[in-house]
C-alpha cells in the first residue's frame, strides 16, 4: 500500500497560512531548500489536493517553467471536490488549444494535460483516500489548502507530515492542526536547516 504524505509550509509560531488562507509570507530564495522540495515532490505516484489548490495550480502549472512545473505536470492528479466533474471545468480551459491572451497564450509545458484529467474524488474522505492508497509504489503527496490538511491530519488518514518551517512569526493564522480531537503523538524522522533559514521536519504520527 502506498504512504500518504502531507506536504506544508508552516510558520515559526505554527500556522500553514494567515488569516486570509494566503501563504504570501513565504519568501527567500534557498537552492538547496528549492531543490529538496522539488525532489520530493517528484517522489510521489500520485499529487492529491483540495478544489481550492486544484483552480489555483490548473491554472499556473500548465504553462510554468518553474521548477516544480515538471513534476506537477507529469505525475497524476486527484482533487477532492464535493462538485463532481465540474471542478475539472478550469483546468479543461487551461489546457484549451483556444484559449486565448495573457499568460494562458503561453505554451503548454509537457503533461500539462493531465490536470484536465484529475480524477476526481466526490465520496467519503476515508474511502477515497484508501482507494487511492491502495496498491505499491511512490507515496500519494497531498498539497494543502489549510482545511483538506486539517481533515486529513483530523481523521487519520496522515502516515507522514513533511514540514517546510520558514523563519518568520505571523502573530495570527490558520493552523494544520486545530480540528484535532485529542493530541497527536509524532515521531520525528529526520530535520534538515538549510542556509537560508528554512528548516525541513519529517514526522510520522505514532
Amino acid at each position: 500500500m502506498r504512504e500518504l504524505v502531507l506536504k506544508m509550509s508552516m510558520s515559526l509560531d505554527g500556522f500553514v497560512s494567515d488569516l486570509e488562507g494566503s501563504n504570501r509570507w513565504i519568501f527567500g530564495s534557498d537552492p538547496e531548500a528549492r531543490a529538496a522540495s522539488v525532489a520530493r515532490v517528484w517522489n510521489a505516484s500520485l499529487h492529491i489536493m483540495g478544489s481550492r489548490s486544484f483552480r489555483d495550480m490548473a491554472g499556473w502549472w500548465p504553462t510554468s517553467t518553474e521548477a516544480f512545473a515538471p513534476p506537477m505536470n507529469q505525475i497524476p492528479k486527484a482533487v477532492f471536490s464535493r462538485q463532481g466533474p465540474a471542478i475539472l471545468e478550469s483546468a479543461l480551459r487551461a489546457v484549451s488549444p483556444d484559449r486565448a491572451g495573457g499568460a494562458q497564450a503561453a505554451e503548454l509545458q509537457p503533461g500539462a494535460e493531465s490536470w484536465a484529467e484529475a480524477y476526481v474524488a466526490s465520496g467519503d474522505l476515508a474511502e477515497e483516500v484508501a482507494r487511492l492508497k491502495a496498491g505499491d509504489g511512490k507515496p500519494v503527496l497531498a498539497h494543502g489548502g489549510v482545511r483538506f490538511a486539517r481533515s486529513l491530519v483530523a481523521s487519520g488518514l496522515v502516515d507522514q507530515i513533511a514540514l517546510a518551517v520558514f523563519p518568520v512569526a505571523l502573530g495570527q493564522g490558520q493552523a494544520m492542526f486545530s480540528d484535532l480531537a485529542a493530541p497527536m503523538r509524532m515521531q520525528l524522522e529526520s530535520s534538515t536547516a538549510y542556509p537560508g533559514g528554512v528548516v525541513a521536519q519529517v514526522y510520522r504520527p505514532v
